[in-house]
């Protein structure tokens, strides 16, 4: 695969999956990101935008919504050969226009990578803020009682 061709953003399909989980799980092996499971993967696909250069996805980021007026920008991965080109912003910044579409008014991020999503107008604010991410999935995650990550929100 060479990093000198220019990646496409597309909407997931069911066959991605396999290298979603190849791309997420290689940076959730260093801590960098929450593993997903192949199910975890297959459930979501349809919220999936992926990065495609030479007829391989290199990237994928996806938009979870998590309440009436709030949606997660989740699962940001681009290939190490690929990353430094603006392929993060080309796999979110179309996220953006989707949760207008659906009206939501408020994207979030829990991220170690706070320098690119300020990037990218999200602000950084106490996790307490996200009540509805709180009871729904951090619960349950194996990070709960040490989180490293940071909440960040972006207004639409």
């Amino acid at each position: 695969m060479s990093a000198a061709v220019q990646p496409v953003v597309r909407r997931a399909r069911v066959g991605d999956v396999p290298r979603l989980y190849e791309i997420i799980n290689y940076y959730a092996a260093s801590g960098d990101m929450l593993p997903k499971t192949l199910d975890q993967l297959y459930n979501r696909v349809r919220s999936f935008n992926v990065a495609e250069a030479g007829g391989e996805v290199i990237g994928c980021a996806a938009l979870h919504i998590t309440w009436a007026d709030l949606a997660e920008v989740v699962s940001v991965a681009v290939h190490p050969d690929f990353q430094g080109r603006g392929v993060g912003r080309q796999l979110i910044e179309p996220l953006f226009d989707e949760a207008h579409d659906l009206g939501i008014p408020t994207l979030f991020t829990l991220t170690l990578q706070a320098a690119f999503f300020s990037k990218l107008g999200f602000r950084e604010v106490p996790r307490l803020r996200l009540p509805h991410k709180i009871w729904q999935d951090c619960t349950a995650c194996f990070k709960q009682d040490r989180c490293d990550e940071i909440a960040m929100v972006r207004q639409i």
